[in-house]
């Protein structure tokens, strides 16, 4: 099993910038990929941004490319979120999840990852 807390939401204003945080529990974090999701009131959960298991290989939605960077620290068990530019459309509740894939696997799909945390509010005013 595979715990995530997600942190670092909060309110910004349009154009400025947060960094979200998951820290990872129970396992080592180097044998999973990782994701960011977010869900905005009344849509479905789409990805955001994915990192395979060394950090080596990214993914990134057209909707963030530019503006968002994911990153990882295996030996702190940790996966970022570095979130720049926003705008009110990134407003939702975002989730880290993590999954055991090989070890170049960047994974982008929802159904395929395993563990979910909590997710953490990012709200963004215009």
């Amino acid at each position: 099993q595979v715990q995530l807390v997600e942190s670092g939401g909060g309110l910004v204003q349009a154009g400025g910038s947060l960094r979200l945080s998951c820290a990872a529990s129970g396992r080592t974090l180097s044998n999973y990929a990782m994701g960011w999701f977010r869900q905005a009131p009344g849509k479905e959960r789409e990805f955001v941004a994915g990192i395979s298991r060394s950090g080596g290989n990214t993914y990134y939605a057209d909707s963030v490319k530019g503006r968002f960077t994911i990153s990882r620290d295996n030996a702190k068990n940790t996966v970022d979120l570095q979130m720049n530019s926003l705008n009110p459309e990134d407003t939702a509740v975002y989730y880290c999840a993590a999954v055991q894939v090989l070890p170049l696997v960047v994974v982008r799909t929802t159904a395929n990852y395993d563990y979910w945390g909590q997710g953490t509010q990012v709200t963004v005013s215009s």
